[in-house]
Parts: structure tokens; sequence; C-alpha cells
């Protein structure tokens, strides 16, 4: 039997941190087996709020596919490639663009979320609507048009994206109604439950709030991190009866990171006041420094192996591409361009 293709995709950020592996890589991993998986590098979308700044895009990128090798991304399972190789995907864009009306994509939540982005980069925390540019009103559909020219069938998402994906399954049943087809897919949603994992700081984690632990952090680091998250802002004296349920980052990693003995532990030792919060942040520290040893150390090896790196980077773009062809002869044909 076939394997239907599952297509997904992360903006050019750089480096990733424990958010990113634990809301989408291991889902991606065990994903591999189970579907045709294309992952790719949304490099163009990166572009939509960051045109101006580009000079560290290049190493972005790469950084992106090191964290995704280093996780378990595996190149004979899965498809890895950059957005903008496949040129296909920018022709579909196009396209979908003149059937796509306006407020499907004004009222689409993939762009409001884009223009929050905006706002918070300007600092502006008016009711202002910031100019937008072209490129962002897009936005919506050349997210439907990665999904669409790999014909995905299956795009995994947590439940509250389900509406981002709600647009590409309206536009690819706009586009087989206009054009008297059956081409397209009208993509499912692969839910995923996603733990949610805050920055040190009990925020959102993003590397705009300097709250993050990244994968490729050295185990200095790690710990100097971890040392900074927020505990029981209760709790005075190391010897005064701990709280975890208002411990607002730290028990809160180790209910992830930590085993099911060790959280027990935790728990019990904090409530009864026999473990300071520092000595819990210590050990929490090493908990997530053991958790991801293999994993840096794989990614420092590929580090120091760009060529192959970039060999798997060349034959994923190719493999997309070619797909994106198949697709695309059927589109023109449909289109009678």
């Amino acid at each position: 039997m076939q394997k239907e293709n599952l297509v997904s995709g992360m903006r050019s950020t750089g480096k990733l941190h424990l958010g990113h592996y634990m809301g989408v890589l291991t889902n991606w991993v065990n994903l591999q087996d189970e579907y045709n998986c294309f992952y790719f590098v949304a490099d163009w979308h990166a572009l939509t709020t960051k045109y101006d700044k580009t000079e560290n895009l290049k190493q972005d990128k790469l950084d992106v596919i090191l964290d995704w090798l280093a996780c378990g991304i595996d190149p004979n399972k899965s498809t890895i490639y950059f957005q903008s190789k496949v040129l296909q995907i920018a022709e579909l864009h196009v396209l979908l663009s003149m059937i796509t009306p306006n407020n499907w994509v004004e009222r689409d939540p993939t762009l409001k979320d884009m223009v929050k982005i905006i706002k918070n980069k300007d600092g502006d925390n008016s009711e202002n609507v910031p100019q937008l540019n072209y490129g962002l009103l897009g936005y919506p559909v050349l997210m439907s048009a990665d999904i669409m020219a790999l014909n995905g069938a299956i795009v995994p998402v947590g439940i509250d994206q389900l509406a981002h994906l709600e647009i590409t399954r309206d536009i690819a049943r706009r586009f087989n109604n206009i054009y008297k087809t059956e081409l397209f897919n009208e993509p499912k949603p692969k839910l995923t439950q996603i733990p949610l994992l805050c920055g040190v700081d009990g925020q959102k984690m993003g590397k705009s709030f300097a709250n993050d632990i990244k994968i490729s952090d050295d185990e200095a680091t790690t710990a100097k991190k971890v040392m900074q998250c927020i505990t029981d802002r209760s709790r005075a004296r190391k010897d005064d009866p701990g709280h975890p349920d208002k411990c607002e980052v730290a028990f809160k990693y180790y209910e992830i990171f930590g085993s099911e003995d060790v959280v027990k532990e935790v728990e019990a030792e904090c409530k009864a006041g026999k473990r300071g919060c520092a000595d819990c942040k210590r050990q929490l520290g090493c908990i997530i420094n053991e958790k991801f040893a293999s994993i840096r150390q794989k990614r420092q090896e590929l580090s120091q192996d760009i060529d192959t790196v970039y060999d798997i980077i060349n034959d994923g773009n190719k493999k997309a591409a070619d797909e994106a062809e198949r697709v695309m002869q059927k589109v023109r044909d449909a289109v009678n361009i």
C-alpha cells in the first residue's frame, strides 16, 4: 500500500530550542515510518517579516537542518529540503492566488498571527493594524502552495492550529470545483498532543524573548539557563514546605524530562521542605543535559561534515522538486496554461 504524502515545515529561525523538540521534532521523527514525509525549511516565509534582515539567513537555514538531523529526522525515510529550491511552489502560489478570495486571506488566523509578530517587533501595543507588505498578505496562500505542490494528504498540527489548515482545504476544494478535477487532496490534519514547554521566565519559549534553552546549547550554558527557571514564588527559605503545583517552570520541566520515580521524589522532598529550589534546578540541569547528550554529540559531528549535510539537502531539494513537478504538470493541464 502506497504511503500518503505528509507535508510540514518550519521557518528558518536558526538554532532550535527545546520547545521545538517537544512540540514538533519528536512527532516528526515518529511519523517517518507511517507516511511519505516531506519536511521543509520555509525560507520564503521568513522573508515575510524579516525581508530586511537576511545577513544570517543561510546559516539559520543550515542550523535548522542540523538540529533536525541530530534529533532523528532520517534522510533515508524523509525528504528534507529548502522551500526556495522547489520553484514549483512559487508557480502554484501564483495560480492559487488567482482563485483565492481576498476575504479568505484576511480572516485567516495565520495572517493574524503574523501581524502580531510585526506589532511586537515594532513595540506597538495599540489597536492599529500595521501596514502589510504584499508577501505577508499572501502568506496563507503560499502556505497552501507548500502543501498542495506535494499534494499533501496529511499535515501534522496541534488542535490550536486546525484553523490554519482550513484555508488550504478550502483552496484545494475551490481549485477542484473550478477546473472540474479531483487533482488535489483536501489535506487532513494529523492531530498531535503538544506538551507546553514555557521559557525559563514562564512565558512562551522563543528566541526573540531570550528565555529559551537551545537543543545545541552546551552543558554549562544549559545548566546556567536552568538556574534562571522560575520556581515557587511563595517559598522564602530553603526548608519551607514547597508547592510543586505553584512551581511556574522548573517542576513542569521535571514532568516532561524526568522519569516517573524522579518526579515523585522531587515532589515529595519539595513538599516536605527537604529540597531547596537551587538544588532542584541543579539536578534538573543534569537531567536535561543527559537527555540531549547524544543529540548534541551527533550535531557536533554533522557540523564538522557540512559537505555531507549539503549533499542531503541537495538530494532532498531534487526529490521534492521532482514530486512537485509531477503535480504541476497536472495543474497546468487542468488550468489549460
